[in-house]
């Protein structure tokens, strides 16, 4: 049986305790269902306190506090919501706990921005990780060791799991299932509470909206030009100019500043721009095309798949505004 510990603290989302809770114990039914033996002891623990109550209506009683989890498996570290900077400073001594656990074995999984807590234990150095598609950005400004990869759903590297935003990490948990129960368990689990176990990109989520967290003044000018002029047919060397700079060192720059090199961050600022087009506007494709500032419809449909995992056409079907319901 797999010993799970489930961390909690007072800034976690409600939904990524619960959630865990009944999908491990929808797993164990499961298994009773079939004639075999549960598969999962989940407990929950806490930094200090074992009542745990949080800013919304729920409270979590814990089984125990860090430094008496023993034996455990694998602990899994829930998304919050806050400041990560000022969540990870208040929460140093289960950061500290968090690494030393995986010092000795235990392996270690994160939903959402529960990785920035994996991330600061240095546990993803080296490897491929993904969070809430909004935090990885940020993530890889501050640890650029780490091989970010937005899109992802699910990571699992050397007992190191990371799940991708809010309820998208669910997919990490069914994940879990199966690697230790099996292909036929996490089917019946995921049927059971109604949930794709497909586990899929997360890049139809996303929403651009420019890293601004630095202090460069030419490169902010420059991304104002970029997010102002999209749909003209602007040129590197015109944004460049901007910061009176030469290229080479302009791209360096960029790229130091906002992970994007400037012909990524103007194909990411024109898919935003086509996205909201589909979302709310009924218009033909060559003109979301033309208004996005693309020459022709095959590079658009090319850059949108790349950057959003979809089509525009399903992401049309799956966003627009004026849909069905039968």
């Amino acid at each position: 049986m797999k010993k799970i510990s489930l961390l909690v603290h007072e800034d976690i989302y409600s939904s990524s305790v619960a959630s865990v809770i009944d999908l491990f114990a929808g797993a164990n039914w499961c298994l009773e269902q079939s004639g075999r033996s549960p598969a999962f002891k989940l407990e929950l623990v806490s930094e200090k306190e074992n009542n745990i109550e949080l800013d919304v209506p729920a409270r979590f009683i814990c089984y125990r506090t860090l430094e008496k989890v023993t034996g455990t498996d694998l602990i899994i570290v829930p998304g919050f919501n806050g400041d990560s900077k000022a969540i990870l400073k208040k929460y140093r001594d289960t950061v500290n706990w968090i690494k030393e656990m995986n010092k000795s074995g235990t392996e270690i999984a994160s939903m959402c921005v529960g990785s920035f807590f994996l991330a600061e234990a240095g546990l993803l150095n080296g490897k491929t990780a993904t969070s809430h598609w909004a935090a990885t950005d940020e993530m890889q400004l501050r640890y650029p060791l780490i091989k970010v990869k937005s899109d992802r759903v699910i990571t699992d590297q050397d007992g190191i799991y990371t799940g991708g935003g809010a309820f998208a990490a669910l997919k990490l948990i069914l994940y879990l299932i199966e690697k230790f129960c099996g292909r036929e368990t996490v089917l019946l689990v995921s049927k059971q509470f109604s949930i794709d176990i497909d586990p899929a990109s997360q890049s139809h989520f996303a929403i651009f909206t420019g890293q601004r967290q630095h202090n460069d003044d030419e490169i902010l000018k420059s991304q104002a030009y970029i997010e102002q002029n999209y749909s003209a047919n602007i040129t590197i060397g015109q944004v460049s100019a901007l910061a009176n700079t030469g290229m080479r060192n302009f791209i360096r720059r960029f790229k130091a500043a906002t992970n994007n090199t400037p012909k990524e961050y103007l194909q990411r600022v024109r898919i935003e721009a086509a996205k909201k087009a589909l979302e709310d506007k009924n218009l033909p494709l060559n003109e979301v095309v033309n208004i996005t500032g693309y020459e022709d419809v095959k590079t658009f449909r090319m850059v949108f798949k790349k950057m959003t995992g979809l089509s525009p056409r399903d992401y049309r079907k799956r966003y627009a505004k004026n849909v069905n319901v039968l």
